[in-house]
Order: structure tokens, then C-alpha cells, then sequence
């Protein structure tokens, strides 16, 4: 089937969708709709293909095969044969250029011959075609965040309420036969209400780096939910539950604090400070702690302390400690997964048991949307795409979250 055929064939099924639906007069399908578009788009394609191909042809023909006005001569050339120099030549003058160049001596040109010395150039309208990008994205910074150490959990309505159970009061003891037994009480569990708190923020792109670079669209995408989560992660952690912020981990009543010890012979270690951390979680809610965040400058000076023999504590640069074992680029704290962030500040360590402690809550997941018709950037081929997301954290148990304050 030539590519006319082609053609034909597929304007002929446009059109028998087309007069498929008004036969049973109804609307056209979602599937019909996308079949159409499809064939619609190979038809186009292919009609342009079949004018450029004729216009060519057309040219090819004009130029290589030029035929004189009158009837070919014994010296014409044959079929499949170019024409020589003097022939175009004499085409291009004419009787008349002749005659003018033998009764007056003026200079007569063949323009269709260029010489060998000119440059080969590319216009400027195909400047955007023949100019090449690098796709590759030179990646900025990107650090890793701890919103993954909480529990995760979903909300239908704008606030999310629990209950915090009170204290214990009185206690279980040993009763002599036909004694009074004592009696305990547990405090009427607290109704605690966290609103959802939405955080956004919106960029610009236009067509041109849409439609020149596709992929940039889901890089910008991606690098734009990146910095969501950073945003996020500030609020979860330092919220200071002010105006639309939420109130973090760190500024809820009841977390525990840990200070870095100066007394004794030599001082309390950071490192002892931490694991104190670790047993106050536990004595004070029976869970074991499930993280720990560190600043990379505060984990740094852990990951470069030596003992007395000057030898690493966390393994040296080439094995493990006094070259036993291997080396572990970011050996955990006491065996506890260590997240090794800037989303706490330098000297403070925050330990906990941080999915029981807490619950981060969403309503309706991350939205990404789109549109060119904001303020006039339709006529500037600008595309405007913002990024929200709404959320609430409840801290349920408090006091299973420590923060270490270091000296």
C-alpha cells in the first residue's frame, strides 16, 4: 500500500468512527475519542510527508531535468545524463542574452551555478533545531529526611482528635486476710485536637522548557516534592505551632530532655549523653527507642573520636576497630538506626520511639497541579505549577520522644 493509499485508508476510518456515533446518535466513547485523535495525528503526518515528498519531486525535476523550448537536438543530452556547463549556460542567457552580448559586449551570468568557495550555512531558522542539550541535570544538594521515622496515618475530616491517658494514681500491695485492699485510679484520659496545617508553594516554567526538555517536568516535579518534604520536615520536628504552623515533636509539653553532663572526674561523653537518652525512653514509656537524628557536625565529632592508643572508635578509614571487621561509612548509634540530618540543629540530638510516639496525618496525599491562564501567562506561553499537601501530627506519647542537649 503506497502512502496515498495509506492516507485514504485512514481518512476512511475517521470517518466511519465519526459515522458509527451519529448513526446511533449518541456521543463519541473515551476509547473512540483516543482512536480518532490517533488516526487523526497519522493522517496529518502522513499527508505532510506525501507534499513534502511531491514538492521534492517538483524541485528535483526543475532543476536536474530541465528540457530546452525547442526540440532536442543531436548534441542534447539523454535521458539519465546531466546537462554540461556550456548547455545551462546557454540556457540561462537565451537567444536574446546572446544577441545582447554580441551586438553590445555586456557580461552575461548563469545564476544556477554557485562556486565552490562559498560557505556552507545554517539559517537562522533552523538555529533551534540543530542546537543540542545536555540532558543531564547537575543535581543540587539533597540531604536526607527523617519524616519516614514516624507513623503515617490517613483523615477524612479537617482536625484529627485522640486521648492521652492520665496517671495512675494509687497502687497494687499485699493485703492481710480480711484487710482493706487499695484502690488505683487512672486519671480520665485527656482529649487532644490537632487542626491539619497545609503547606504549598508554586513555580513557573515555559512552554519552550516543557516542550525542548520533557523531562524536565518530572524533575521539576521531583526536586519540588524534595522541598516539600524539607518544609515538612521542619514543621513535623520545630513547629512552633504559631498562626498556620504546626506545633513540632520538639516543642510539645511532655518530651523529655536530656543535657550533656560536665560534672564528675572527666565529664559525661556525648555518646553517654545519647545512650541516656535511650534508657529514659524506655523507663519513662516501656518502648525501645526506633531512631535517632543527628547533625552531621555533631555525628562527625562521634565518627572521629579515638581512644587513648588514638585508634577510632567507629572503625578507622580502612577497616573496622584495630583492623578488625569492615568499615561502615555511617555505623549506627548503639546499634539504633541513625538518620545523619541538617533537620536538627548543631549540638541536639533528638532520640525516640518515634512511631509510637507520634502520627503524621494526610488528607488527600501530595497535589501537583498545572495551569497557563494565571495572570496573564497564557499569552507569555508560561506554565504555573504548584505543590500542597495538608497534615496534621498527633504526639500521642510524648515522653517517648528525648531531646539531648549537648555541651
Amino acid at each position: 500500500m503506497n502512502p496515498k493509499e495509506k492516507l485514504a485508508a485512514l481518512q476512511k476510518a475517521c470517518q466511519d468512527i465519526v459515522n458509527g456515533a451519529k448513526a446511533a446518535e449518541r456521543e463519541l466513547t473515551d476509547e473512540e475519542v483516543t482512536l480518532l485523535e490517533t488516526k487523526s495525528s497519522e493522517a496529518l503526518e502522513l499527508k505532510g510527508k506525501i507534499e513534502r515528498s511531491e514538492k521534492s519531486a517538483a524541485l528535483m525535476e526543475s532543476i536536474g531535468g530541465m528540457k530546452s523550448d525547442s526540440e532536442p537536438s543531436s548534441t542534447e543530452p539523454t535521458a539519465g545524463q546531466a546537462k554540461s556547463l556550456g548547455e545551462h549556460f546557454a540556457k540561462a542567457i537565451g537567444q536574446d542574452g546572446f544577441a545582447s552580448l554580441k551586438s553590445r559586449g555586456r557580461t552575461v551570468e548563469a545564476p544556477e551555478f554557485k562556486a565552490n568557495t562559498d560557505p556552507n550555512t545554517v539559517g537562522s531558522a533552523f538555529g533551534a533545531v540543530v542546537t543540542d542539550v545536555d540532558r543531564t541535570i547537575v543535581q543540587a544538594y539533597r540531604r536526607p529526611v527523617v519524616s519516614d521515622l514516624l507513623g503515617v496515618g490517613t483523615i477524612n475530616g479537617s482536625s484529627i482528635t485522640y486521648y492521652v491517658e492520665g496517671a495512675v494514681e494509687g497502687a497494687f500491695a499485699t493485703v492481710a486476710e480480711g484487710g482493706q485492699k487499695p484502690q488505683i485510679h487512672v486519671i480520665n484520659p485527656t482529649a487532644v485536637t490537632d487542626a491539619l496545617k497545609k503547606i504549598a508553594a508554586w513555580f513557573d516554567t515555559s512552554d519552550e522548557m516543557i516542550e525542548d526538555v520533557p523531562f524536565m517536568v518530572s524533575e521539576i516535579n521531583n526536586r519540588g516534592t524534595y522541598l516539600l518534604s524539607l518544609a515538612e520536615e521542619a514543621q513535623l520536628l520545630s513547629g512552633d505551632g504559631t498562626g498556620s504552623n504546626l506545633t513540632g515533636l520538639l516543642n510539645r509539653s511532655g518530651v523529655q530532655v536530656v543535657t550533656q553532663a560536665s560534672t564528675g572526674f572527666t565529664g559525661e561523653s556525648a555518646q553517654d549523653a545519647v545512650f541516656r537518652a535511650l534508657t529514659a525512653v524506655q523507663t519513662a514509656t516501656g518502648l525501645t527507642a526506633d531512631g535517632i537524628i543527628i547533625n552531621p557536625a555533631d555525628y562527625q565529632a562521634l565518627r572521629l573520636s579515638k581512644d587513648a592508643n588514638g585508634q577510632y572508635f567507629g572503625g578507622g578509614f580502612f577497616s573496622g576497630e584495630y583492623g578488625n571487621g569492615g568499615l561502615s561509612f555511617q555505623p549506627p548509634l548503639w546499634g539504633v538506626p541513625t538518620v545523619v540530618s541538617a533537620a536538627v540543629p548543631a549540638k541536639t540530638v533528638v532520640v525516640g520511639a518515634f512511631k509510637a510516639a507520634a502520627t503524621v496525618y494526610r488528607k488527600g496525599g501530595v497535589r501537583v497541579e498545572s495551569t497557563n491562564s494565571d495572570l496573564g501567562k497564557f499569552t507569555k506561553n508560561i506554565v504555573t505549577t504548584r505543590i500542597e499537601e495538608r497534615l496534621a501530627l498527633a504526639a500521642r506519647i510524648p515522653s517517648a520522644v528525648v531531646k539531648v542537649v549537648l555541651s
